[in-house]
């Protein structure tokens, strides 16, 4: 027999070689992370206006309203008034409008200090050479 020539073990499991890379996030394209923030920030803030319908519904329905809206027209009221109407004040068109002006500040901030932040990294990462990530590839 050679020596050259090797059997193969059986039942032997070969373990799978993991390949990986170093790479450096060297630059942020201002236009793309201004892009994706404004589409999150968009979801996030339908899911804020949705959320505020909900938690107004599950609150009325709750009878939350009338009994705080009750102590505090007692309260506020004298002989001559009724005092501060807080079912008025909070009805649900009054809360979704407050939450869609949120909505839209939030949408305008957030799409513009991720774009801030994208300029400021690259600057950033003109210093220092940005961050190095390790990714793996399995084979």
């Amino acid at each position: 027999r050679s020596g050259s020539m090797r059997r193969p073990r059986t039942g032997a499991r070969t373990t799978p070689r993991t390949r990986k890379a170093r790479l450096r996030v060297a630059k942020a394209d201002p236009w793309s992370v201004m892009k994706v923030s404004f589409l999150l920030s968009i979801a996030l803030g339908i899911c804020t206006v949705v959320a505020a319908a909900v938690l107004w519904m599950v609150m009325n329905a709750m009878g939350v309203f009338s009994t705080v809206g009750g102590t505090i027209s007692e309260a506020t009221g004298s002989n001559d008034s009724n005092g501060f109407d807080l079912q008025s004040f909070l009805s649900l068109p009054h809360v979704l409008m407050f939450a869609v002006i949120i909505a839209v500040i939030d949408v305008v901030l957030a799409t513009a200090l991720a774009t801030l932040g994208a300029f400021i990294y690259n600057l950033s990462a003109g210093f220092v050479g940005g961050i190095e990530l390790t990714l793996a590839e399995d084979e």
